[in-house]
């Protein structure tokens, strides 16, 4: 089994894709061990010391680490994700691949809005963190506000602030007149 690796704009976070399946439907965020219990996968990574962040993606895995050096955990996190895929055991353990999905929160009478927001993220936005080793979901709209959360690769990342202000709110705000702004949850 060969797995990538590939630097994301976070210099704490690497991607590793195993050119396999990951996860189906929505990408998984785990931020620590406690949360890590449904995913065999993440448990294990977890259990690399230094690991503090595992996302898993449709075709791809990001770590994040703590203050360690990527020389020294790296070869640690490539032997974890090779034994479990080695192993055949599920990504998600069974019954727990459901994500309940969080519509957000916004004004009904702004449905037309968030429903436009929403298929701009899934298009344009959401496609392009991917390939950097994360997500985006929304979280609500209120009086021309977009609160918006960064996963995986993107959630710390220095550049983070820069897509959301200059990248996210500069499209949405072609498209969609009533967006005024864009803010992190």
């Amino acid at each position: 089994m060969f797995i990538q690796t590939e630097a994301t704009p976070n210099p704490s976070t690497l991607k590793f894709i195993p050119g396999k399946p990951v996860v189906e439907g929505d990408p998984r965020d785990f931020r620590s061990a406690d949360e890590a219990t449904i995913s065999p996968l993440a448990e294990k990574l977890f259990a690399v010391r230094g690991v503090e962040g595992v996302f898993l993606g449709a075709d791809f895995i990001t770590v994040t680490k703590d203050d360690g050096e990527w020389q020294h955990l790296k070869p640690a996190v490539l032997g974890a994700i090779m034994e479990h895929f080695m192993s055949g055991a599920p990504v998600i353990r069974n019954g727990e691949s459901e994500v309940v999905a969080d519509e957000g929160e916004f004004a009904e009478a702004d449905q037309q809005i968030v429903t436009t927001i929403k298929e701009l993220l899934d298009t344009r936005v959401r496609p392009a963190v991917a390939q950097d080793g994360g997500d985006i979901t929304f979280h609500g709209f209120k009086e021309g506000v977009v609160y918006l959360q960064m996963k995986g690769a993107c959630a710390g990342c220095p550049s983070s602030t820069a897509t959301l202000k200059h990248g996210i709110e500069n499209l949405l705000r072609h498209f969609i007149p009533e967006v005024s702004e864009v803010r992190p949850v």
